[in-house]
């Protein structure tokens, strides 16, 4: 059924991908944005990929009435939540622009949402609100644990808020979707990650390396108790991300309350194997460097997501080789990203 949703930081990576997705899907989109770590061309090459476009606005979910005016203008059914800050390292540093980003950034969203009478949400939370987990694969039921880093408890401090507004409104509901770490790129190679400055995440670091962009790579620790001690992680292609929350929003729309979905493929990999994969897609070598572990950073963790098979119809459908190769025709199509 064709819907108006709402979707915050839709011009970043993983808004921008998702959008893509619902307008293909028949949706209309408004993206709300603040460019802060984000670029409005993604949404230019979205038209050009599916030749529709989404309304653009670019403003804070932290402006009240910006958000009441949205809501008032446009007859938004459900909200795709991804607007925040995202680096592990940078939220160590800064913990309170991560809180009162984050958390406050969506305690107003939550707030002009339910102002508005518009009670359908699907969060774009993380792994990371699973602590050092107790069990790998790491399920739905594993109890939340204490992250390791302001980012992570950020997402759990929103993931508790919205169990409780789910409690004190029987019309909310909403999808909890902790997915692990994406990578990738449109395969169309118009769209992909395109970080501010040097990357925190590990496959545009690899890719921009490769690009000639970085000298080298930073291993954060082979002292890690894994396959060949460094950091394993559970790395999903941002399509079959997408298409997780499509599936999502379709699901509450006959529920109500809270329901949790892990997005992961249940592989791990773990740094030198990312590296390895990749320089066997873009056929060219990697340099890099062991440096010190990064302060919040866990050994090793990759989902079970058969909760999101068995209830939602999705699973991870793209390889690893897959993941390399449309990172890397992303990468040198796009040297220096969307600022080309």
């Amino acid at each position: 059924m064709k819907q108006s949703i709402l979707v915050t930081g839709g011009a970043g990576y993983i808004g921008s991908h998702t959008t893509l997705a619902l307008l293909e899907a028949g949706h209309e989109v408004v993206v709300l944005d603040n460019l802060t770590n984000s670029s409005v061309e993604s949404l230019h090459r979205v038209e050009r990929i599916c030749g529709k476009a989404p309304t653009f606005i670019q403003g804070d979910i932290r402006d009240r009435a910006l958000l009441d005016s949205i809501f008032t203008r446009y007859s938004i059914h459900a909200v795709l939540h991804f607007a925040g800050l995202k680096a592990v390292g940078e939220s160590v540093q800064q913990p309170l622009t991560y809180y009162e980003n984050n958390v406050s950034g969506s305690v107003v969203l939550f707030q002009a949402m339910a102002a508005a009478s518009v009670f359908k949400l699907v969060f774009s939370s993380s792994a990371t609100v699973y602590g050092e987990p107790q069990q790998i694969p790491i399920s739905e039921d594993c109890p939340t644990g204490v992250p390791t880093n302001p980012y992570g408890r950020s997402k759990l401090m929103i993931e508790e808020i919205l169990h409780d507004l789910a409690i004190s409104e029987s019309r909310w509901s909403i999808a909890l979707l902790r997915y692990f770490n994406p990578v990738g790129a449109h395969p169309s190679g118009l769209i992909g990650e395109d970080p501010n400055g040097i990357p925190n995440n590990l496959l545009p670091y690899i890719s921009q390396v490769a690009v000639g962009k970085l000298s080298q790579l930073s291993v954060y620790g082979d002292d890690y108790p894994t396959v060949d001690g460094t950091g394993v992680r559970d790395y999903i292609h941002v399509i079959d991300l997408a298409d997780g929350h499509l599936k999502a929003l379709d699901a509450i729309a006959s529920t109500q309350g809270i329901n949790i979905w892990n997005l992961g493929t249940g592989q791990g990999y773990s740094v030198l194997q990312m590296i390895e994969a990749f320089e066997q897609a873009a056929k060219t070598s990697v340099p890099y460097k062991i440096v010190e572990r990064r302060s919040g950073d866990i050994a090793e963790c990759w989902a079970d997501s058969s909760k999101a098979t068995t209830e939602l119809g999705w699973k991870a459908k793209h390889s690893l080789a897959d993941m390399m190769q449309d990172t890397w025709r992303w990468q040198q199509k796009n040297p220096n990203g969307f600022s080309e």
